[in-house]
């Protein structure tokens, strides 16, 4: 059986910028690992886990917080990515894939949050 969080499209999408994020973030210099690397991933991986927590949890008010904290780290996905683009670790393609992806779940999770 599929669990719930799995069905929304704002998790689907939210995971895919995750996924995609530690694809281009493997091409950073080796040195980054602890630095912008790891910070970028966990900004982006937040943003599916906190769904998942939050839907795992009672009530929609939890699911609000959750919704809440996934916002604060899209946020946080947005400047890294800007950050990476002007260190040149990400360059023009990539950034403007993950940028638009990030909007997206943007949109998805603003209205999820709205919606609770």
């Amino acid at each position: 059986m599929e669990k719930g969080y799995k069905k929304l499209i704002v998790w689907q999408k939210a995971d895919e910028l995750a996924y995609q994020t530690y694809l281009e973030t493997k091409k950073f210099p080796k040195d980054e690992i602890y630095g912008i690397t790891s910070q970028l991933r966990r900004a982006a991986l937040s943003v599916p886990v906190n769904i998942v927590e939050g839907t795992g949890r009672q009530g929609k008010k939890e699911l609000k917080q959750f919704a809440n904290i996934a916002l604060g780290s899209l946020a946080e996905t947005e400047y890294l990515l800007e950050f990476c683009l002007r260190l040149k670790y990400l360059n023009n393609e990539s950034y403007k894939k993950l940028e638009n992806l990030r909007k997206n779940v943007g949109g998805l999770l603003w209205n999820f949050y709205k919606s609770l």
